[in-house]
């Protein structure tokens, strides 16, 4: 089913694990407002395709891939993705707060200064409850293999 006009609710809600993935009628409406957040992201990104690997996650999925409990992954109101035509996921990034498009939390996820993808994906979500905080995050890994979020978009 075609919940936007680049966006499926199958690709949306795609998971490897082996998991059910099945959303809620109620999260089927908030993956539709992921997927309108996407159609704005991909403008911003002169309507080049966008490879979707995170959308909904159920609770079996978000367990099996390690996802933090209150991930709002789980209502379907975040998106990983790339979109390699367009540039590095910082380049997305950059784009997307250049263009003042509304947002939670916007990540860019695992950068460094060796990576030269500028980044392994990008991480958009929607507030699950309250007001948009417009968060730019990066998550890195520590020297004890944990994962931080400073604030902005780090090298």
């Amino acid at each position: 089913m075609q919940i936007t006009r680049h966006f499926s609710l199958a690709e949306m809600t795609r998971t490897a694990t082996g998991r059910d993935n099945t959303p809620t009628l109620a999260i089927v409406e908030n993956i539709r407002q992921s997927a309108q957040l996407m159609e704005r992201v991909r403008a911003v990104l002169g309507d080049r395709p966008i490879s979707v690997s995170s959308c909904y996650r159920s609770e079996a999925v978000n367990r099996a891939v390690g996802g933090s409990n209150t991930s709002a992954h789980r209502w379907g109101l975040a998106v990983d993705f790339t979109c390699p035509e367009f540039g590095t996921p910082r380049d997305i990034c950059q784009a997307v707060i250049a263009a003042g498009l509304p947002f939670d939390q916007l990540i860019l996820e695992f950068p460094s200064g060796d990576n030269k993808r500028g980044g392994d994906w990008v991480h958009i979500g929607l507030p699950v409850v309250g007001d948009a905080r417009a968060q730019v995050l990066s998550s890195v890994r520590d020297m004890s293999g944990q994962v931080r979020y400073p604030r902005g978009l780090i090298a």
